[in-house]
């Protein structure tokens, strides 16, 4: 081959070996945009290498092998250039299928074949010829229609990949101004290159300035990736953040300024609605978290616990810091993954406490085997030994009636306790339904005060009732008669001869708060706080009467049952009044269920 080498060849050819090696290293890269942006180069190489032999050749068949050497780089650089762009504007799911994918790779293969073939079908080129007119012999194309239709191809891929790149940009934060701008005059460079191309603003005649404007192209996104740390910018884990929008995430440069991020991390922030997030430093965004700060500055990677307080609250994170040093052309960049841990903490403490409970309940049922085996069992072995003593003429009917009183309390007790054990089991069953309904509060305390009036009138004890007629509640009627029954009996075993009970009701947000207030014997504190846990072992009453301490046990667990409340307020030597909160009507949740 003949070669006579000029300025515009050696430029070209020199431009090209550099670009060949900057492909070689860019592919390197374990990085998608990286190794798109190497594959532009390596195409572009190849044409700017074959044009520059070919403006170096002085016959026609030399040039025509170099030009279809060129189109090997031609027909891939819009390809590999869209690819390129839809990869930096996260959208490569697009050439990921396998059809549109395909096509490209097949028009870029079917031009080739036309170029190559060209003598056969003339498609291509209707005609071409060594020019020598000009300072340096060149190629003059008459245009066929398969080269316009290419044509047309190449800068709509170009037209494509540049509105991509420019819409990517244009949402960018002003700190990377000079990002932005660098790689959007790249992409307009070879617009420019063909409109004065296309005007007829030429160096010289037939010589094709699109080869040059590329290597402008190449050159601007070189500085971007290099001098102004393009792939620090970019939104590099994307779609990792958006396949995993539940977690927040942050992307960060080696200065520790935000670069990227998911809408995600807003809720963890002091002000959740800033704009102001892209080019923020780590620690203005999450202020007095040092063991985050530290790891970073050691550069160690890892999980690190966090506390933070938001506008939405406090949020227990998990930091899971990650570096993307060997996955960079460029820079370093960090990605810190923030997993809300709130609702497992929450979970482990709901289940810890659930643990407690159910410490705490296999207590009392320890307890209550305790009780049945010994309280349950005394009175009744005593009863069974006295009827033995009667049937065998061992005692007398007066001894018997001396006896029967302690008999007679003996029962009582046997059967408060039964009853208690019963409701507290009944309780505890979760096929143990409820029956809820409207009920004369009134009517089912004077029901009560009957019951109890021998037991009171024995211990010289009024009993005085204010509850007003036409006090409608709404609850398991039978669940508030054990209650109420308990602190009536209650009162009865712990007040003195002559004392008063006073039962009284009063609207109180929504619910009825019936009050039970007597001036016996009163309860200490450090009693009081144990009193509805089943801790508390029964203290016996002013007469000497037993207890069993479950009952209170039961109307703590009967109120919740009903979506109510007991408290009591006690003093030693005054008193002690219980108060129920018993709702006035459904809870939202029983309203829905009837509705249904």
């Amino acid at each position: 081959m003949d070669f006579t080498f000029n300025a515009y060849s050696y430029f070209l050819i020199f431009f090209g070996a550099i670009t060949l090696f900057l492909s070689w290293y860019a592919y390197r890269k374990d990085h998608g945009a990286v190794r798109l942006f190497g594959l532009v180069m390596l195409s572009n190489a190849i044409w700017s290498i074959g044009y520059g032999l070919e403006l170096a050749t002085n016959n026609l068949a030399d040039a025509k092998f170099f030009i279809d050497i060129e189109y090997i780089g031609i027909t891939t650089v819009p390809l590999y250039w869209l690819l390129f762009c839809l990869k930096l504007s996260g959208k490569e799911y697009w050439y990921k299928r396998t059809l549109n994918l395909s096509i490209l790779i097949g028009l870029a293969f079917i031009t080739s074949i036309l170029v190559w073939t060209n003598d056969y079908h003339h498609l291509h080129y209707k005609n071409y010829f060594m020019d020598t007119s000009g300072p340096f012999p060149m190629v003059s194309i008459e245009p066929g229609i398969a080269y316009k239709a290419f044509t047309t191809y190449f800068y709509l891929l170009l037209a494509i990949g540049t509105y991509l790149l420019i819409s990517t940009f244009r949402k960018a934060d002003p700190i990377y101004k000079r990002q932005n701008f660098s790689i959007i005059i790249a992409a307009l460079i070879p617009w420019v290159t063909n409109i004065a191309y296309t005007f007829g603003f030429r160096p010289v005649e037939n010589l094709d300035l699109t080869p040059f404007a590329f290597a402008g192209t190449i050159t601007f996104v070189a500085i971007a990736v290099y001098r102004y740390k393009l792939f620090d910018v970019l939104p590099v884990a994307r779609e990792k953040v958006m396949d995993l929008i539940q977690d927040g995430f942050l992307v960060i440069d080696k200065q520790y300024r935000v670069i990227d991020y998911n809408h995600a991390i807003r809720k963890y922030l002091e002000e959740p609605n800033s704009k102001k997030i892209i080019g923020a430093s780590i620690e203005s965004l999450f202020p007095e978290q040092e063991a985050l700060f530290q790891c970073l500055k050691d550069h160690q990677s890892g999980k690190v616990e966090l506390r933070v307080e938001s506008p939405l609250g406090e949020h227990d994170l998990e930091a899971d810091i990650l570096y993307l040093d060997e996955n960079q052309l460029s820079n370093n960049a960090t990605i810190i993954k923030f997993q809300d841990l709130t609702h497992f903490k929450q979970d482990a403490l709901r289940s810890q406490h659930q643990t407690e409970e159910l410490k705490k309940l296999n207590q009392l049922k320890d307890r209550i085997f305790s009780i049945i085996a010994h309280d349950l069992r005394g009175p009744l072995v005593n009863l069974s030994e006295v009827l033995k003593m009667i049937s065998n003429d061992q005692i007398t009917i007066e001894e018997f009636k001396m006896l029967s009183p302690t008999l007679n309390k003996d029962i009582l007790y046997t059967t408060e306790l039964l009853e208690n054990i019963l409701h507290w089991s009944r309780s505890q069953l979760k096929g143990y339904g409820l029956n809820k309904e409207y009920f004369d509060l009134r009517s089912m305390i004077i029901n009560e005060v009957n019951y109890h009036l021998p037991s009171a009138a024995s211990k010289n004890i009024k009993i005085i009732q204010d509850v007003f007629p036409g006090m409608m509640v709404y609850a398991d009627m039978l669940m508030i008669q054990i209650v109420v029954r308990n602190l009536l009996s209650n009162a009865i075993k712990f007040c003195y001869e002559g004392c008063e009970i006073d039962i009284s009701s009063v609207y109180n947000r929504g619910q009825m708060m019936l009050s039970v207030h007597d001036n016996g014997v009163g309860i200490k504190q450090e009693t009081v706080d144990k009193l509805f846990s089943g801790e508390n072992m029964s203290t016996r009453g002013t007469l000497n009467e037993k207890g069993t301490g479950l009952g209170l046990v039961v109307c703590k667990e009967f109120m919740e049952r009903n979506d109510g409340d007991i408290t009591v307020d006690s003093e030693p030597g005054v008193g002690t009044k219980f108060n129920l909160f018993i709702p006035v009507g459904p809870a939202n949740d029983d309203f829905h269920k009837k509705s249904w």
